[in-house]
Order: C-alpha cells, then structure tokens, then sequence
C-alpha cells in the first residue's frame, strides 16, 4: 500500500484503506486545515471517501480523463 499510504501525512501511515477513507481531507499531504475548511463549506465533504465519492470531482476527472 505504499503508493497509497505516502500520498497521507505521516499519522496514517499503517491506516487500512477503510481508515484512510474515513480520514480527514486534511490527512492528505499538501490538504490544508483552511483548505478542509473550504471543502467542507462548499461541498460538505468532510472525509478522503467524501472527496473521493463527491459528484463534481468525479465528472471533472472525467473530463480530464477523456481529454487527456
């Protein structure tokens, strides 16, 4: 789970991925406690699995995916 766990701050290193997906947002390296904030207020996401599962990012991941 290397290539997973690295992309965490150093706390959820041995986190299972089910742990991971209930982390903060700011778990991820280079996530903000401001930018949890702003995550929050405007998409009510709140967790690594809300980002994850969250429509707007999902569709514009799409669209990048199919552009590239």
């Amino acid at each position: 789970m290397a290539g997973i766990t690295d992309k965490f701050d150093k706390a959820y290193e041995n986190s299972s991925i089910a742990e991971l997906a209930q982390a903060p947002v700011s778990a991820l390296q280079g996530v903000s406690d401001s930018d949890a904030d702003h995550l929050k207020a405007a998409f009510n996401i709140t967790t690594v699995g809300d980002l994850g599962k969250n429509k707007y990012f999902l569709w514009a991941q799409s669209v990048a995916t199919l552009a590239h």
